[in-house]
């Protein structure tokens, strides 16, 4: 747990910026922390001249709110300037190492200060995600009361990881990755700033451009990365005031390898399935290749992507081509026989045929139209002329009475009812007139047609 207090803004950024020999030791990304909102790079939506923080800190009052983004776009810096900006002292936890014991010794402080005259006090919790429902519920009556001003920070979608009953009390702020332009004035201001590398540091154009890919969006990454170059180039020990000049090679190897911005466990894993399983839908297999390689080489459990495979198989193919889910089936099942690396052919197949068919979600469209019936309904009694009557005393009671075996009938088809009373004529499925389906569509017109002019012919 860390405490702050600090002074006026003016006093803190001062303080936030000692001179390069007494920066040395740090980490290039920690030498590099804006000392005030102006500094922050990208994030323009929140902090940009109508952004909602820079609305907040300009009236000198924050809300209790959840900063929500991926890794090293700066949730934690931002937090630190927040609290700054209004001047207001501030708390750290981190939810990998605290508990309710450590929530309550911040709030008693913070409740002393209040007393005192001193205001809210901002309670910055890292991975806010990690406290489980009861560290999460002793926070609820001090954020209400506004003894403290809760900070949260998280990777994971707070929708989902936060209790519902803590975060309607808070505002969701969604920090995006940051874009290529932004890294690169990252990269330029660790280059020429003092509390960098101070011009000893230069990139040739295709070693920035590698370093700014591999980074994926990531500010904390391409600082460590150039960081790690810089070292193996030798900028610690030149002398002569010549700058030392990171190689391509330098950068991969500090790299070690692409950065994923992709997390089995996160919001990583669900958007990179959701845009596979889009990419399917629209029919773009190229798309649909790159986010199964992404998934592949990020680690993802083969057997979750057989299983969204066959999935979207039913949901999005359907029966405009039923092909699709024997072929998604049978990529699941090469895949429990033959395993990785050499299923990711079977999983490619599948892929690239369920993005190249035809589409109809009709199935699926009909089947919720009946399920909304059900709930309005409920189970509706069977018609006594579908319910099997294997006693023949039931018959005596109408059970089994009048019904017609279809195939006694010319196509196998004759006009009755099978519905409920209450659901006669209801049309849940539609055929669309793509691949396969078109067929069906044309067969239901034509029995539905013969069955309105009545001509129906006995064998």
């Amino acid at each position: 747990m860390t405490s702050t207090r600090p002074e006026p803004t003016a006093t803190v950024r001062a303080a936030t910026l000692p001179v390069v020999a007494e920066m040395g030791h740090m980490p290039l990304a920690a030498r590099l922390r804006p000392a005030d909102l102006d500094e922050v790079v990208g994030q323009v939506p929140l902090i940009g001249e109508r952004g909602a923080l820079r609305r907040m800190v300009e009236r000198g009052r924050l809300v209790s709110m959840v900063l929500w983004g991926p890794p090293g776009v700066g949730k934690t810096t931002l937090a630190r300037l927040l609290a700054e900006a209004v001047e207001a002292p501030m708390e750290t936890l981190s939810a990998t190492s605290s508990g309710v014991k450590d929530v309550r010794a911040v709030v008693a402080g913070a409740r002393t200060w209040a007393e005192s005259g001193g205001g809210s006090t901002v309670l910055f919790i890292d991975e806010i995600h990690r406290f489980n429902k009861s560290q999460q519920d002793a926070l609820l009556p001090h954020v209400e009361e506004g003894v403290v001003t809760l900070i949260g920070a998280t990777t994971e979608n707070p929708y989902f990881e936060v209790n519902s009953a803590l975060l309607s009390r808070l505002r969701v702020f969604r920090l995006e990755l940051l874009a290529d332009d932004d890294l690169g004035l990252i990269v330029e201001r660790a280059l020429a700033d003092e509390r960098g590398f101070a011009g000893r540091v230069e990139l040739a154009e295709d070693a920035r451009e590698h370093l700014i890919t591999i980074s994926a969006g990531d500010a904390r990454s391409v600082l460590n990365i150039l960081e790690s170059a810089a070292s193996m180039a030798g900028v610690e020990e030149a002398e002569d005031g010549a700058p030392v000049r990171p190689s391509l090679d330098d950068i991969e190897t500090a790299a070690q390898q692409r950065v994923l911005a992709y997390d089995r466990a996160g919001d990583g894993h669900y958007s990179t399935v959701s845009a596979f399983i889009k990419s399917i839908r629209g029919n773009d297999p190229d798309a649909a290749l790159y986010w199964l390689a992404t998934m592949v080489a990020a680690g993802e459990d083969p057997k979750f992507i057989a299983r969204r495979l066959i999935i979207s198989a039913s949901e999005d193919v359907g029966n405009a081509d039923p092909r699709g889910l024997q072929v998604a089936v049978s990529a699941a099942q090469a895949l429990d026989w033959v395993g990785l690396p050499e299923a990711q052919y079977a999983l490619a197949q599948a892929t690239v045929m369920l993005a190249c068919a035809p589409k109809s979600n009709r199935s699926g469209q009909a089947y919720w139209k009946a399920v909304e019936d059900v709930r309005q309904h409920g189970a509706l009694p069977v018609p006594k002329h579908l319910v099997n009557a294997p006693h023949r005393r039931m018959r005596h009671h109408g059970f089994g009475v009048g019904y017609k075996y279809p195939h006694d009938f010319e196509d196998a088809d004759v006009e009755q009812q099978y519905l409920p009373d209450e659901l006669v004529g209801r049309r849940y499925y539609e055929p669309t007139g793509e691949g396969w389906e078109a067929i069906v569509k044309a067969r239901m017109d034509e029995l539905l047609e013969r069955r309105r002019q009545g001509k129906r012919m006995r064998r």
